[in-house]
């Protein structure tokens, strides 16, 4: 069978019994879909508290938890269900579940483990949704992303084993057009239950859309598609109707929620357009993401906070050659991924959001030279045509910050944007002096 699109609903979708209604509502009418299911909201929270507390052994604490969540998904089911046969299935589902998560209560608890608690979310809201659906007599199919989701021992999706699993699955005679799996959770090399990081139900998405060849990667979420502002800071912010796909990445990448940073590749990878819209208003077109995008001198502005700046500043740089593979070598011994990065003759600025390793980082670059590091900074990224030869773009996004002194500026290394560093308490006076400037003149 060939499946249409594949789409994606995260926990706020489907973060109650109401909104579970609703999207089964919605996805019953697209037939053939795959739909990948994200956790219900605050479920990945607790289930990440319940592990913490078996970690520090706080048994009692854990127990609790556990009661709590129980508690929370009762109410769910209550309010979901008819009391009929479905109903009891869906209870003896929960119960036999959360006796799974009672179990790792006694004895070691070992990250394996963890693994496995946090991969419960996904499993629940699949299976609430399947039950439901069942409910409503619409033909349905729950297939456990567990069964075909893996990723390699980098950590890479292993695209030829999802792809012959997922083919081999969906080709089985009574397989229904309409297919509800797990976003976010996967197997390792080894077979041991994994994931793929938070915000990876988007990846998912992502990775099964590409093998099947799809029209359509659906992303559904509760806003109406990217906007052009941070509307936490920014009033009368607007949908950005359509980006490219290296416009969307970098919004992603630096701060736009709505999209998971890694579910771009797959999806540019098999030149699959991806679509983002908004569950409660789902006559909203939303934002279309495909290979190209008509020009615009601004298409829409994002931030990233928690940024550290590292100047390294070293006299033996003027003139030399490889100093600047030595700065890399140590930030890829430690695995930390920079953001940006200038120079001049002898220094180098660049910055990072893991400092986890920082210490280490510090005093190997201190070999090279003299280093000075600021904390607490955010990146603004400016997403729109920022091609060679275009005079005035830059300009109005300098002006537009007045008197908001950019602590590093990367520009020319992109097309596509233009990055600004400021500081953190700056940030929102910087975002609502961009809006005004570039979308509302």
């Amino acid at each position: 069978m060939k499946y249409k699109n594949v789409l994606k609903f995260g926990g706020t979708s489907v973060g109650t019994a109401r909104r579970v209604q609703t999207v089964a509502g919605l996805i019953s009418r697209e037939s053939p879909v795959v739909v990948v299911l994200s956790a219900m909201t605050g479920t990945t929270n607790a289930l990440v508290e319940i592990a913490n507390h078996l970690y520090r052994g706080e048994r009692q604490d854990a127990l609790a938890a556990i009661q709590r969540l129980e508690a929370a998904y009762a109410i769910v089911t209550g309010e979901l269900y008819f009391e009929n046969e479905i109903a009891q299935q869906a209870e003896e589902f929960l119960l036999a579940t959360f006796a799974g998560l009672r179990s790792f209560v006694p004895g070691d608890f070992h990250p394996l483990q963890e693994k496995a608690i946090v991969a419960t979310g996904e499993i629940i809201s699949t299976h609430l949704m399947f039950y439901y659906l069942q409910e409503q007599e619409i033909p349905v199919t729950l297939l456990p992303a567990l069964d075909f989701m893996r990723v390699d021992k980098d950590g890479e999706p292993d695209y030829f084993y999802i792809k012959q699993n997922l083919d081999r699955l969906l080709d089985e005679p009574d397989v229904a057009p309409l297919v509800i799996t797990q976003g976010f959770i996967c197997r390792d090399a080894a077979g041991e239950i994994n994931n793929l990081k938070r915000g990876g139900s988007d990846y998912s998405a992502a990775i099964i859309g590409s093998v099947l060849g799809v029209d359509e990667i659906q992303i559904w979420t509760d806003v109406d598609g990217v906007r052009d502002n941070d509307p936490r800071y920014v009033p009368n912010t607007r949908p950005a109707r359509l980006l490219s796909f290296d416009e969307a990445a970098e919004l992603a990448y630096f701060g736009a929620k709505i999209l998971h940073p890694s579910s771009i590749l797959p999806a540019k990878r098999a030149n699959i357009p991806v679509r983002l819209k908004n569950t409660l208003n789902p006559a909203d077109e939303g934002t279309l993401v495909t290979a190209e995008s008509p020009a615009s001198d601004f298409k829409a502005v994002a931030a990233k906070d928690g940024i550290t700046v590292i100047k390294i500043k070293s006299s033996n740089m003027l003139l030399a050659y490889g100093f600047v593979r030595k700065v890399f070598e140590v930030f890829e011994t430690w695995k930390t991924p920079i953001d940006t990065i200038v120079t001049s003759e002898v220094a180098i600025s660049l910055t990072i959001d893991d400092t986890s390793h920082l210490e280490q980082i510090t005093a190997e670059l201190e070999r090279y030279g003299t280093i000075e590091i600021e904390h607490d900074l955010s990146i603004i990224c400016v997403v729109g045509d920022f091609r060679p030869g275009r005079p005035g773009v830059v300009a109005r996004v300098l002006q537009a910050l007045g008197d908001i002194p950019p602590r590093v500026i990367s520009y020319g290394a992109s097309e596509h944007s233009v990055s600004l560093l400021v500081k953190r308490v700056e940030k929102r006076h910087a975002l609502v002096a961009l809006g005004e400037e570039l979308f509302t003149k």
